[in-house]
C-alpha cells in the first residue's frame, strides 16, 4: 500500500540508538552487522541537515544507581554519561534544529515528550532509522503509527543482530504500522 501524502515540510528524521553501545567495537551491545547501516544513516542525517529538517536523536539513557525494570529482561546498558550511552562518531545533536531524546524503554514515544515536540513542530511523517529493527525501531514505529504519524522505515538504514527478526519486523511494519522504503526514497522525503 502506498504511503499517505505528507508534505516534506512536515517530515522529521528520527534516529534510534546510534550510540557506542551498538556501533563501537568496544560497546556492550555491539554487533558487527551494525556497521552496514552507518553510511545510510549518515546519508539521511546529511540530507535532513541540509534541508533544515527537525532531527530527533533518540538514545537509551538509563540512570546510574537506579534499578530499571528493563533489567528484568536485558543486562544493564547505556548508563547516562558512560561510554556506551554516548553517540557513535559523527552522530548526535549539532544545533538548535536537532534534539536529544533520552529514553528508558524501547519506544522513543513511551514516557517521553516526543509526541508533544512533533505536534508543536507540525510534523506528520517520520523517517526512522537506527537499531534494532525488531526492538526499539519497531516499538517506536508502532507507537508512532498509533498516534497518527506516517512512519517510514528505509530498509537499508535499520538492522539487528538477528537478521530473521529484522526481516520479519520490516514485513510487519510494512503490512501493519508504516511504510518500508529505500534510502533513496527516504532521502527524497527529507529533501
Amino acid at each position: 500500500m502506498s504511503e499517505p501524502q505528507a508534505t516534506n515540510d512536515s517530515t522529521a528524521l528520527v534516529l534510534i540508538d546510534v550510540q557506542n553501545s551498538f556501533f563501537h567495537p568496544d560497546g556492550g551491545n555491539y554487533y558487527a552487522e551494525s556497521a552496514a547501516v552507518v553510511p545510510n544513516l549518515k546519508r539521511l542525517l546529511q540530507r535532513a541537515r541540509a534541508a533544515g529538517r527537525l532531527i530527533i536523536h533518540a538514545a537509551e539513557q538509563h540512570r546510574p544507581n537506579v534499578a530499571d525494570f528493563e533489567s528484568a529482561k536485558l543486562p544493564e546498558h547505556c548508563i547516562a554519561g558512560e561510554f556506551d550511552a554516548r553517540f557513535f562518531e559523527n552522530f548526535g545533536p549539532k544545533d538548535d534544529g536537532e534534539f536529544l531524546l533520552a529514553k528508558r524503554r524501547t519506544s522513543a514515544f513511551f514516557s517521553t515528550d516526543l509526541d508533544l515536540l512533533l505536534r508543536e513542530k507540525g510534523i506528520e511523517r517520520l523517517v526512522i532509522g537506527g537499531v534494532k529493527t525488531n526492538v526499539c525501531v519497531r516499538a517506536t514505529v508502532e507507537d508512532g503509527f498509533s498516534l497518527g504519524y506516517h512512519c517510514v522505515v528505509p530498509r537499508e538504514a535499520v538492522n539487528s543482530n538477528r537478521s530473521h527478526l529484522s526481516d520479519a519486523s520490516l514485513e510487519d511494519i510494512d503490512r501493519y504500522f508504516g511504510w518500508v522504503t529505500t534510502v533513496d526514497e527516504a532521502e527524497e522525503m527529507l529533501a
